[in-house]
């Protein structure tokens, strides 16, 4: 009995990571009584940071689960915080359940653009500069993690294509596209070729979500809310970034440059040649038995994606709503009725919506527990440009190893106290605004966990499919914060 419950203990991971989860579960409870509980609070702090590492081995969920549940039972955050966390963090919730789910009944015509503009494009380090251009650009107007559903349901249509003609050339083989068992050994190289490129394309985008996200008031869940706070409206809230924003977005796009034109930090790897004839010739097959039927639900799908970006860019509701719309529209008018097709579009987003709201039982217990409470008194503190500098550098290193919306709102809620109580002045408090924003923005690509965005990447189908770890994707977003945060402080201390 014993070996059994030890088999289906996480499954089919391995057994030194099952080990190593049991061995942490009785290590928190020794600490809670020998430590005390905000000790033992940081302890699974990093604990659960250690499972989004892992993500590979075992998705978090399960040991992340484990851990906030002990969080819970052992008194580090009650039911009644967990639940409050939970209803603050409910647009994001409600984004992920059905924008998701709306971006995957138009993945027929994002494909086509996309694989349409891979085939195009054939310098290498134009192609990278694109993506991580458009992932700014949309980010400005939709969510980073609408953004991130469009490239990754690409990056699987292409990668699940190609590794079908792998497998022995057959089209319509039933095989499983996460392993490489079943592919042709003179494929094999070429394969992980292909992995590393859509890693680099991935790794762009996903930055580029970042470069834009900060611009704008509806690109990311914080600037809504610190817009709020500071009652500015989007002209406003871009004209107050823009000073710090603007040279971000060029230092980012010079270093995107850089690193795909010298490969650097694992990117460069130009698509290969046997990938691109897949890719060409299934374009080719695609449209030569493209009927009017098909060429209808793509002029469809473009409609629908066009009111997408106007209806978010205009914020004329909530923007899991408007993905709810999206999907009403788009399979109404695209003949989608049947219930299983409709269920396997929430397939991909359920799981990383469990393992959000994980995640604010651990930002709850932080919160009961008050960790970050010595930094914000320490910031306080200082004053003038050095407290700007102290607000943008505290705010990146909290966001990087917790949530840069719970960060955000805390710093926020703090200066919008003080400026009430008439300690800072007008543009003392716009000042540290723009230094919140920009701090929980840009320094949070440090680590997945530090962006919803990174950290939805990092735990959906596409990552295992190319390869995409918890190290290599800090690995890979190293070029960017060694530029891009230093930038922004730079901005913030001598431009704004």
């Amino acid at each position: 009995m014993l070996k059994t419950i030890a088999a289906n203990f996480l499954g089919s991971s391995p057994r030194w990571y099952k080990q190593a989860i049991v061995a942490l579960l009785a290590l928190n409870v020794l600490a809670a009584y020998v430590l005390g509980p905000v000790a033992t609070t940081w302890l699974i702090l990093f604990e659960f940071i250690f499972t989004l590492a892992m993500a590979l081995q075992c998705y978090p969920l399960q040991p992340g689960g484990l851990l906030a549940l002990q969080a819970v039972l052992l008194g580090m955050v009650s039911p009644e915080a967990v639940y409050t966390e939970v209803v603050h963090g409910f647009p994001v919730i409600l984004l992920l359940i059905f924008m998701v789910a709306g971006i995957h009944f138009l993945r027929d015509g994002l494909l086509f653009l996309f694989s349409g503009l891979l085939l195009r494009v054939r310098s290498q380090t134009a192609l990278a500069l694109v993506f991580c251009a458009s992932g700014a650009f949309l980010s400005a107007f939709l969510d980073a993690l609408t953004v991130l559903a469009v490239i990754i349901s690409v990056a699987v249509g292409c990668y699940g294509l190609y590794h079908r003609v792998a497998s022995a050339g057959k089209l319509d083989l039933d095989h499983d596209p996460r392993t490489g068992d079943d592919v042709v050994e003179f494929h094999h190289e070429d394969l992980e070729r292909f992995r590393a490129f859509l890693r680099s394309l991935l790794m762009h985008a996903a930055v580029g979500t970042t470069l834009g996200g900060v611009c704008t008031m509806v690109g990311e869940p914080q600037n809504l809310l610190i817009a709020k706070v500071a009652g500015w409206d989007f002209a406003e809230f871009f004209h107050q970034m823009s000073p710090v924003t603007m040279p971000v977005l060029a230092i980012g796009f010079l270093t995107c440059v850089v690193v795909q034109h010298f490969r650097l930090f694992g990117y460069g790897e130009p698509m290969p040649e046997k990938a691109r004839t897949v890719l060409e010739d299934h374009a080719r097959t695609q449209a030569a038995s493209r009927t009017d039927s098909d060429r209808l639900r793509l002029w469809v799908q473009g409609a629908v994606a066009v009111l997408l970006v106007l209806a978010l860019a205009f914020h004329v509701a909530e923007v899991g709503l408007v993905g709810l719309l999206v999907i009403v529209l788009a399979t109404t008018f695209c003949g989608i009725t049947d219930e299983h097709r409709l269920g396997e579009a929430f397939t991909s987003a359920l799981p990383f919506t469990a393992l959000l709201v994980v995640f604010f039982v651990i930002v709850g217990a932080i919160n009961q527990q008050n960790l970050f409470s010595p930094m914000v008194q320490w910031v306080l503190t200082l004053e003038g440009k050095q407290q700007a500098a102290a607000f943008y550098v505290a705010n990146g290193v909290l966001s990087s190893i917790s949530d840069n919306v719970f960060v955000a709102s805390i710093y926020i809620g703090e200066l919008q106290r003080l400026f009430t109580q008439g300690v800072l002045s007008r543009e003392q408090f716009d000042l540290l605004a723009v230094a919140v924003n920009t701090g929980t923005n840009i320094p949070s690509i440090a680590t997945p966990n530090g962006q919803a965005a990174f950290l939805f990447l990092l735990t959906s189908s596409v990552a295992p499919l190319v390869r995409l770890g918890y190290g290599r994707m800090c690995w890979m977003a190293l070029p960017y914060l060694c530029t891009m945060a230093p930038m922004g402080l730079i901005a913030l201390v001598y431009w704004r």
